[in-house]
Order: C-alpha cells, then structure tokens, then sequence
C-alpha cells in the first residue's frame, strides 16, 4: 500500500529533527566550522532512499534552513557577495545535496552498494561546496605560507572524509534494517 503524503511528512519532520540533534553531538569540531558528527547526515540520505528525490531534496533543503538558523557562521568579509556565498555554500547547497543520494546510488541494483555509493557522492558534493567557500570566502583563514586551495583542501577534508565514510556505513546498516522490518509489516488495506 502506498504511503499518503501525510505520512511520509512527518516521517521527514522527524528525519530533520533526528538530523538536527545529531549534529549537536560532535566528535570532533573543526575551529572555523565543520565537524564530524554523530551521523547527522544519515537521515537525510535515507528519505532519498525511502521516498524519492523531491521529498529528499525538500527535506534536505529545509534541514538547511534550520542549521543555517541555528549554527550561521558569519563571514570574514562584510560584503554581501561573501554573505551571499555563505549561506549558498555552507548550508543551502551543502546540506540540500544530500536529499538527492538516491539518484546517485540508482545504477546499483544492490541496495547496499546503492546506498553506500549514493551517500560517499553527496558527500562528497557537500565537500565540494565547502572547499569552494574555503577558498572564495573564508580564505582569510589560509595561513600566508600554504596556497588558499590547499588549506581548503586539507582543512575540509579533515571532518568531511570521515563525516563521509560514517554517513554511507551506517545509512546502509540502517537502509538494511529499516527494508527488514517493512518486508515484515504486513500491509493494510
């Protein structure tokens, strides 16, 4: 039986509000932001999964909003290009991409390899968008020996990768129980 539309709504609230709590919980915090967290971007990445695209791109780009409302790290420049680019690069872009894994992970037909391969690529693209800022906007930062790209290289990197690497192993462990228990649930009618 198909879900109704009520349903999978407020199946993404609470995908937001699990994403939200678990990005409070840090293993590590980088000093001018960014950090690993507690698999704050798996849940994101499985309603791509669980309920397609449009749903996991919306939800992702709300979840954007609510980060950028919560952790807005102003920019170095006072411009409004640089402020611009902030909430372009460091939230709406960067946390929207997530909902899209799906896509991604399609080629797969083993669902494992799909949500694994859909989760390292979003991620990835939210490394993508927080390398470019490194290096558009938060260049300040970049010590005066060391090229701006490569301090946003390795500065990124260092919570993205293994961000990244916890995001796709525990959205497969979690794509797997979740598939378990709704082959069990017997439909209703």
């Amino acid at each position: 039986m198909k879900k109704s539309n009520t349903l999978i709504l407020v199946e993404c609230a609470l995908m937001i509000a699990m994403s939200t709590v678990l990005s409070m919980f840090k293993i590590y915090e980088m000093p001018q932001g960014g950090s690993v967290t507690c698999g704050s971007l798996v849940p994101l990445v499985l309603v791509s999964y669980r309920h397609g695209l449009k749903w996991g791109a919306g939800t992702a780009f709300v979840h954007s909003l609510l980060q950028m409302l919560i952790k807005f790290n102003p920019p170095p420049a006072n411009s409004f290009a640089a402020f611009a680019g902030v909430v372009l690069l460091d939230y709406v872009l960067a946390f929207t991409v997530l909902g899209i894994a799906a896509f991604f992970g399609k080629p797969f037909k083993n669902r494992s390899v799909s949500v694994a391969v859909g989760a390292a690529v979003v991620t990835f693209l939210r490394f993508l968008c927080s390398f470019a800022s490194g290096i558009l906007i938060w260049q300040d930062y970049a010590p005066k020996d060391m090229p701006v790209w490569l301090y946003s290289l390795t500065y990124n990197g260092s919570y993205m990768l293994p961000e990244g690497i916890l995001t796709a192993v525990v959205a497969v462990i979690l794509i797997k129980a979740l598939d378990r228990v709704e082959h069990r649930t017997p439909s209703r009618a």
